[in-house]
């Protein structure tokens, strides 16, 4: 027997809604940043509660001016804002002799045809285009998708008789609902919903909804459902109408979230809500767009929620409120069905890797202030979700964390954050204590001349390279051993030493380095290079990988870094550097090394242009090879840095990390590894002393090497510095609450005599 939610009763009905809710959407409730952009108040209908429509004697101009909306654009922008919300009233040329006037002086026959250049702008400027043009037929959609993150169109009712559309033909449900599936047809994400109270019953909001049910079913592209309700305004037909009561408003989402697809989105405008805290219990999961530059041009006596207090509001009944783009991240999963590419390069720069806004203002490589509650706790009396608990009980029975409860992890956002890190630096306490330790070197860069053509890469100089940054040069040998012996005057135990791949490199060239720092300076570790250097090497020699290895380790080599690594996982490789080594190839390296007695780390780059499940296929594949090797010393995240890289500039790659990721990455290598790597290693040169700090507490316990230079990171934007005194580090630890204790490659003490002094960080200029 078909179960009928209409005849429950609202107390039902609000249960099985929040149950709904609950199993999808967990504790997150989303919001878009926004600014409101009222492209023209002109319309060609009069519905009889609108007061957004205007006469044209009541407006200075029918239409935003592009530079009005460019001016917009850039102060939503410093204001947080991600989407442009383009409101406009339907086709009011065709009722306006002014405005077919004004769109012919513009050189537009038109408001649609204007409309795209003027979403253009915004584009230009930053934000993300979500417009709402109302009816539209196949050619006029097909003319916004390019200029459209994502459109809407409100079927307001089902009912086509409601005395408020009597003047508005354009309300006419089915106009509207082919509007829905004609963008289901070109892959536009719509949104769109239903009024409430405009003399609608019950019995049309189940059908209105059911027609949309199908349009989702059918096409897939409804995101999102706002289900809105009637504030009636003075001046108006509908003035002295009643609004809809509690209860008739609250069943309605109720009756959305049961009818509709589970995946669908559900909204509710926390504006028009005495307390917008009572919408959760109906079933919502979004509260719409939220804006701190403007007001609500179509309820403007109803102010938006300060963004703080709502978060408050939401926390205390146990819901995480994040930002999100104005196109939801589902549909980020199928770029090439959703999104014109156009609007790639924009939706990269304000996008996190889940397909959700950035939360935060920060940035690895450059100087970023952490916020003042960086994630939110999870409220007393709350539970943590299921898979958290087992992923601990896997841990507490000494099981390897299985792959897909660490994609969860990775894919925490609000509440579930903390709980990871909690777990994360749990597990630094048992396994390392809480020492923080670093090692006192120097890193050479020998020479930037590269052959391989690495997209995320602005530190290599080559034939076709953009040369953003700095010249080609290559260090003679004599210059290479007078940084090492300068490295080694002021404390340092090793140097590390990596570069690009000269064309006139054969495998000789770094045996001949590695003998000639190891015969002059036969102390100092000589931790250097990356599988492609020593894959390379073999290659032009020759020889097998296993004798190349060997050779190295005679010529004085004693550990490798983990570089060269990026993102194991070939399907992302081909993007970043698709001429480089496979994953098989990086694997094959280390094992040989390994083999023969040689140790290395293991390094991932993330925050370009990867998945979460890429992250976690690198951390699995060298959690395997270091359970059959035992030869990683420790795992070392290096954050993406954005700035100058090529495949940035061309707007295919992300702005690096979130914090989120950043910190997500660092506590993922601490319970992935467990057992199999103990250290985790912080980058400051790419997240800042500030942000070491802070991962510390993230289950990391390592500050990585005092340095005294580098170029690779600085070459793309880094800003942070290129060397760190112990006293420095010193108090990164302190910052952490933890003691620094000095350590060599291999995680052993350093003798006092051999502790460095504050002259490290004078290197730099000696050397120059």
């Amino acid at each position: 027997m078909e179960i009928n939610p209409t005849r429950w009763s609202t107390e039902k009905l609000l249960a099985e809604a929040s149950n709904i809710r609950n199993r999808t959407f967990g504790t997150l409730i989303t919001y878009s940043p926004k600014a409101f952009f009222p492209f023209t108040m002109l319309c060609r209908d009069s519905c009889g509660y609108c007061t957004f429509a205007k006469a044209p004697a009541r407006l200075q101009r029918a239409y935003m001016t592009t530079a009005e909306v460019s001016d917009l654009a850039r102060t939503a922008r410093e204001y947080g804002a991600i989407e442009a919300l383009f409101t406009l009233g339907e086709r009011p040329e065709e009722r306006y002799p002014r405005a077919k006037a004004e769109l012919a002086a513009l050189g537009f026959e038109s408001t649609v045809e204007y409309l795209s250049i003027a979403a253009a702008r915004a584009i230009k400027e930053g934000l993300l285009p979500h417009i709402n043009a109302g009816t539209l037929s196949t050619e006029e959609l097909a003319r916004l998708r390019p200029v459209s993150a994502s459109m809407g169109i409100m079927v307001e009712s089902i009912n086509d008789t409601l005395v408020c559309h009597r003047l508005a033909p354009d309300k006419a449900p089915n106009r509207r609902l082919q509007t829905l599936r004609d963008a289901g047809s070109l892959g536009i994400a719509m949104t769109t919903g239903l009024l409430i109270g405009i003399g609608d019953t019950e019995d049309d909001r189940v059908r209105g909804l059911d027609e949309i049910r199908k349009i989702a079913e059918n096409y897939g592209n409804i995101q999102e459902v706002i289900i809105q309700n009637f504030v009636p305004k003075p001046a108006t037909q509908m003035a002295h109408v009643p609004p809809p009561s509690r209860e008739t408003y609250l069943r309605s989402i109720a009756l959305a979230r049961l009818l509709l697809p589970e995946t669908v989105n559900l909204q509710a405008p926390p504006n028009l809500s005495e307390d917008p805290s009572e919408l959760l219990g109906a079933g919502i999961n979004d509260l719409g767009g939220i804006s701190r530059v403007t007001p609500d041009h179509v309820n403007p006596e109803k102010p938006w929620p300060a963004i703080d207090d709502l978060t408050t509001t939401l926390e205390r009944r146990g819901f995480a409120l994040v930002p999100r783009l104005p196109i939801y991240p589902a549909y980020l999963q199928e770029p090439a069905r959703w999104i014109d590419d156009g609007l790639l390069p924009t939706l990269n720069y304000q996008r996190d890797q889940l397909g959700y806004a950035r939360e935060h203002l920060w940035f690895s490589g450059e100087p970023s202030i952490l916020p003042r509650r960086v994630f939110p706790g999870r409220p007393t009396g709350t539970t943590s979700p299921g898979w958290l608990q087992e992923l601990q009980d896997e841990l507490d029975a000494g099981h390897e964390a299985p792959v897909e409860l660490l994609t969860m992890a990775g894919s925490a956002k609000g509440f579930d954050v903390m709980g990871v890190i909690e777990l994360a630096d749990d597990l630094r306490r048992r396994t390392v204590g809480d020492t923080v330790t670093y090692v006192a070197n120097r890193n050479i860069n020998y020479t930037n001349i590269c052959t391989f053509k690495c997209r995320f890469c602005a530190f290599s100089k080559g034939p076709l390279s953009l040369n953003l940054r700095g010249n080609p040069y290559l260090l003679s040998l004599e210059e290479i051993l007078a940084k090492v012996g300068d490295a080694q005057e002021h404390g340092a135990t090793e140097v590390c030493l990596q570069g690009g791949i000269h064309p006139t490199f054969d495998g000789e060239y770094y045996l001949n380095v590695a003998r000639a720092i190891h015969t002059h300076f036969p102390n100092i570790h000589l931790h250097g290079f990356s599988a492609l250097e020593v894959f390379t090497g073999a290659q032009r020699l020759g020889v097998e990988l296993r004798d190349y290895l060997r050779a190295l380790k005679d010529a004085g080599l004693k550990s490798l870094p983990g570089t060269a690594a990026e993102i194991l996982y070939d399907p992302v490789r081909a993007t970043l550097c698709p001429d480089k080594l496979t994953t098989a190839e990086w694997l094959e390296v280390h094992r040989t090394a390994h083999e023969v007695g040689l140790r290395s780390n293991v390094t991932i780059m993330f925050g370009s242009i990867e998945e979460i499940g890429a992250v976690i296929e690198h951390l699995d594949v060298t959690r395997t090879l270091g359970r059959q090797t035992h030869g990683f010393t420790e795992f070392v995240p290096l954050p993406f840095v954005h700035m100058a890289t090529p495949i940035y500039r061309l707007g295919k790659a992300r702005r690096g990390p979130t914090l989120r990721e950043a910190v997500l990455v660092h506590a993922l290598g601490r319970i992935a590894y467990h057992g199999v790597i103990d250290n985790i290693q912080v980058s400051w040169v790419k997240l800042g002393v500030q942000g070491a700090a802070f991962l510390l507490g993230c289950g990391a316990n390592d500050l990585g090497g005092t340095l005294m230079e580098e170029s690779i990171s600085h070459a793309a934007g880094a800003t942070h510095g290129t060397s760190l005194t112990p006293e420095e580090f010193e108090a990164v630890a302190h910052a952490a609450g933890r003691t620094l204790v000095q350590r060599t490659t291999f995680y052993e003490p350093v003798p006092t005599r051999m502790q460095t002094s504050r002259d490290i960080g004078q290197v730099q200029q000696v050397s120059r």
